[in-house]
């Protein structure tokens, strides 16, 4: 009795899956032939949007490729726009093919005010560097010190910039750091703040032709600026020389070794004195 129960449903089960297959597959073609000329429609408005988005993200390429902005920030300004175009005509089709959009529509509202509110930070970082990227207050490769951080920049991100050190470690700061802040921007060269110091006996005239002479033999210092020579003070015991060439960021540190060794060593070879700090103490006898 309870087989046959059971076989019972097992039909009734049957009949119902049966039933429900067809009707649901009479929607579906209902749905087709009613709404087949807006389903046309919409995928026309896909193909034209794919079309427009090219166009689009080629001709926005070109634009930023004239402004010398970077290939990577380019890459992804394109996509961002050709990302929003087919988003729109998205929506535009999915309107044509009967889908109510309105609620679509305020239903990422919601969730974009819900997401803006929990990502503030993020944001923040985002409109930061968008504006780097589109004021150009530095590019990759200029050497760059705000508060607390300084570097060679090495990337420019939507959301950080990276800078290297001098010691090959990397800084990452997060764009928001940037915007009214007062940032240095050395440029692509640097200028070396170097001095030695002479006797008071040197023929100065002497010793600036030899300092000239090596920074003109020094291939890491740039003809243009061009460097100066000259004095920095006049200290107690020596004639400090003020040596300030101009070089590229990336041969600032090994720029100054080289110059400061060859100065020791070609002073030394011309004799010029480079003095000790001394004092003359005299000893008065005080006792009767």
């Amino acid at each position: 009795m309870i087989s046959c129960s059971h076989m019972a449903d097992s039909n009734l089960a049957k009949k119902a899956a049966g039933a429900t297959s067809p009707e649901l597959t009479d929607k579906v073609i209902f749905y087709f032939v009613d709404h087949g000329m807006q389903i046309l429609t919409a995928i026309v408005l896909m193909g034209i949007g794919v079309v427009i988005a090219r166009w689009a993200g080629n001709l926005i390429h070109r634009w930023l490729k004239a402004k010398a902005y970077d290939e990577p920030v380019s890459n992804l300004i394109v996509k961002a726009v050709k990302l929003l175009v087919i988003g729109f005509i998205g929506v535009m089709a999915l309107g044509q093919m009967g889908v109510q959009i309105t609620p679509l529509i305020a239903g990422i509202g919601v969730a974009g005010v819900g997401a803006s509110l929990a990502m503030q930070g993020l944001l923040g970082n985002l409109v930061a560097g968008l504006t780097i990227i589109f004021s150009k207050p530095f590019t990759i490769g200029e050497y760059i010190e705000i508060v607390g951080a300084y570097g060679q920049v090495t990337d420019i991100a939507l959301f950080s910039t990276t800078m290297l050190h001098t010691d090959n470690s990397r800084v990452i700061v997060p764009n928001r750091k940037f915007v009214g802040e007062i940032l240095h921007n050395y440029g692509n060269i640097r200028q070396l703040d170097l001095t030695a110091g002479v006797a008071y006996s040197v023929d100065l005239t002497m010793a600036f032709s030899i300092v000239n002479d090596i920074l003109q033999q020094n291939p890491s210092v740039l003809k243009e600026p061009a460097p100066l020579v000259g004095i920095a003070a006049l200290n107690e015991s020596s004639i400090a020389l003020a040596i300030k060439p101009w070089v590229k960021v990336e041969d600032f540190v090994p720029a100054q070794a080289a110059i400061y060794q060859a100065i020791i060593e070609i002073f030394r070879d011309k004799k010029i004195e480079i003095p000790a700090p001394r004092r003359d103490i005299h000893l008065l006898n005080l006792l009767p």
